[in-house]
């Protein structure tokens, strides 16, 4: 896969860096001198370009007509949304993902803009600091599909209402898989014969909607109000 990241700051840098490390091809395009040089100690320096990312010749340069997905990172929407629309509408490249720096701008990065995924950085992590602080002693491992969903950890408390139930005769949430039960530092593939025993580690994929109500199954009745 070939991918031409806009914006060399310390998030163009590192998801540079994740992609090398899985053979992927890449350029790195920023019109900060004192930028390339950094990013030259780190990538190889035919990777990285010098320029505007938002300028056509600049993209044509590192490949754009190329490239399977264009990734607009820099610290400006202004200018990530231009990226978005020019890798779009110009080049049609099949893939395109931009960073949201301010969330009030969240709104303009749409597909008729030329985003195909938006990363709103402040939103997402203001989010899920509010869950940590409000969902006791779940645990958020990471966020799936643009945050709708989680894979989060938690385990069975001895007063809770699963304890003890085979997980048929549980009111599991509809947008809620258990992918797996940890038990005793043996892995359990869930089924609905399954009983659920104290200090067992749920592994569940869960939309964030349905977090209260599955950890209202696994807490002390007492641990949650809704």
């Amino acid at each position: 896969m070939f991918t031409i990241i806009v914006g060399g700051g310390q998030v163009g840098t590192h998801l540079a860096e994740l992609l090398l490390a899985e053979k992927h091809q890449i350029k790195v395009i920023d019109d900060r001198r004192a930028r390339i040089a950094i990013l030259k100690e780190s990538i190889p320096t035919e990777m990285v370009i010098l320029g505007n990312g938002s300028d056509p010749n600049v993209l044509e340069a590192a490949g754009i007509h190329k490239a399977n997905v264009v990734a607009a990172v820099t610290g400006s929407d202004e200018t990530n949304l231009v990226v978005c629309s020019l890798a779009r509408i110009e080049f049609s490249v099949p893939r395109i993902i931009a960073r949201v720096n301010n969330p009030k701008n969240a709104w303009l990065y749409t597909p008729q803009m030329g985003v195909d995924v938006a990363l709103n950085q402040a939103d997402l992590l203001a989010h899920l600091i509010a869950e940590e602080m409000s969902l006791g002693d779940m645990f958020t491992l990471f966020k799936l599909y643009r945050g709708d969903y989680s894979l989060i950890e938690e385990k069975v408390h001895p007063d809770s209402v699963a304890n003890g139930k085979a997980l048929r005769d549980l009111a599991i949430p509809p947008r809620c898989v258990l992918s797996a039960i940890i038990r005793k530092g043996e892995l359990i593939i869930p089924r609905g014969n399954t009983v659920l025993q104290p200090a067992d580690e749920i592994l569940a994929v869960v939309h964030s909607e349905e977090k209260p109500h599955l950890a209202a199954l696994l807490e002390p009745p007492t641990g949650r109000e809704f």
